[in-house]
């Protein structure tokens, strides 16, 4: 079983126990990136979670960004860029740029 499958077994798993869910996937990046394009992530509206779609804050702000699609039931395109000297500090290891769509699951 690979990663991908894993976490939508998961957020099959919660919605049949009747959590609200949503996925997160890694839809473009440009220079480096922890995590590639299509790599995945899903959260429970308690913030129970699985997978990986970057590291550092940006996870966190992923998650939050997730329970916010749960509650108001819209996805979202998030872009995170940063320069070369704030990349440590958020997990974008060189810097580079990452768009997430975070989607409620239905």
């Amino acid at each position: 079983m690979n990663d991908n499958q894993e976490i939508l077994e998961q957020a099959s798993a919660w919605r049949k126990a009747g959590k609200g869910v949503a996925l997160a996937t890694v839809v473009t990046t440009w220079g480096s990136s922890p995590r590639p394009v299509g790599s995945k992530l899903v959260v429970d509206e308690d913030g129970a979670f699985l997978g990986s779609v970057s590291g550092g804050c940006v996870e966190g702000a992923v998650i939050g960004e997730g329970q916010a699609a749960i509650k108001d039931k819209k996805p979202r395109l998030l872009s995170f860029g940063i320069s070369n000297e704030q990349a440590w500090d958020v997990g974008l290891a060189c810097g580079g740029k990452i768009q997430i769509f975070v989607e409620p699951v239905e």
